[in-house]
């Protein structure tokens, strides 16, 4: 669903600018510029109102956090909403409006600890699979930005979604270390962090997926072809 435009954006952000982190002009390679301190790195793309980095880097007060959101919308209100706890909040998130595509720019190979794509858009319409941040390209891109033992964390609700990143997995020769197909009845659960969609599905009675893929030593891209099985691109 399209964010609704928000009435005094740029006016409403410029007064939460504590929060945001300004496009680098070399890619970032530790916490330090944004943060002012060594510490382990780690990011969210697709940080839609910024729940979920919000309570992540309150709980976690040692990490540094950046969470990626291309609608400049969405930022406003997770900026807002990381003021408005600014009491209580560590101080330890930045929120940057960039798209996934910018990532090779943003930030330097094996800087980062862990990555995060929640609920991601699952671009259900034929023919639009390429767009999906866990499409082969996208992965290649966090598994080279990931330092070694780092990981990338995967949920969604989607049924086709998740089974087409356990393909796009596959076919790039890399196995998960966690996979479950209802995280809320799962042993994962514990320290799970809700993202605002999250809760909102549990409440429906809708079953969490997840997977946690470990930087591999070895991975490949392997050329595009058109797939065979036609009818996933229809059923997510």
């Amino acid at each position: 669903m399209r964010m609704r435009k928000k009435k005094n954006g740029p006016v409403r952000l410029e007064k939460c600018k504590a929060w945001l982190a300004e496009k680098p002009q070399s890619p970032i390679d530790s916490a330090v510029r944004d943060f002012g301190r060594e510490a382990p790195l780690w990011l969210e793309v697709g940080a839609g109102k910024g729940g979920f980095a919000c309570q992540m880097s309150r709980a976690n007060p040692d990490i540094c956090f950046y969470a990626l959101e291309r609608s400049f919308d969405c930022v406003v209100l997770a900026a807002e909403q990381a003021e408005a706890q600014k009491d209580t909040h560590p101080g330890n998130v930045r929120f940057m409006v960039e798209s996934a595509d910018e990532l090779p720019s943003l930030f330097a190979p094996g800087c980062i600890d862990r990555i995060f794509l929640n609920f991601s858009d699952p671009w259900s319409k034929k023919g639009y699979y390429k767009r999906r941040l866990t499409y082969r390209r996208y992965l290649a891109m966090y598994f080279t930005l990931l330092k070694e033992g780092g990981t990338l964390c995967f949920k969604t609700d989607n049924d086709g979604l998740f089974a087409f990143t356990l393909q796009e997995l596959a076919a790039m020769g890399v196995v998960p270390s966690v996979v479950t197909d209802d995280l809320h009845a799962s042993v994962y659960k514990e320290g799970n962090v809700e993202t605002e969609y999250e809760t909102h599905f549990v409440s429906l009675g809708m079953k969490i997926h997840m997977l946690t893929v470990e930087r591999p030593t070895t991975w490949c891209v392997p050329p595009d072809k058109k797939r065979a099985n036609e009818e996933q691109e229809s059923n997510l």
